[in-house]
């Protein structure tokens, strides 16, 4: 799953309240800048968030996000520590450099970074 990358600095802030660079909308990936759809790395981040979104067919991936970033939120009082500690970031951060990686990905692969 490659998803459509858009490129849009007011989507982007929008969805992500003004803190990303880029955020995954299934079945988008919104760049805030042009320059960024050469970024092979975030890129290939956005796409792992993508298939982690299939796997838990896209609504749900997104209430269990959200609830996990509260969770994290409440459990460390700082937003930024609270995004670093969410599974699916664990595992996006962990193999954004790997271009292979979703090639060999198992299911539900975000599960060992709970």
């Amino acid at each position: 799953m490659k998803g459509k990358v858009i490129v849009s600095s007011f989507w982007t802030r929008f969805f992500s309240f003004g803190k990303a660079q880029a955020i995954t909308i299934f079945p988008f990936i919104f760049l805030r800048y042009r320059i960024d759809k050469a970024d092979k790395i975030l890129i290939n981040h956005e796409r792992i968030h993508l298939i982690q979104a299939l796997e838990l067919l896209v609504i749900p991936f997104y209430i269990w996000y959200l609830s996990e970033f509260l969770y994290r939120y409440i459990q460390h009082r700082d937003f930024n520590t609270a995004y670093f500690h969410i599974s699916f970031e664990r595992e996006a951060y962990s193999n954004q450099h790997d271009m292979d990686y979703l090639k060999n990905r198992k299911r539900f692969g975000f599960w060992k970074y709970s």
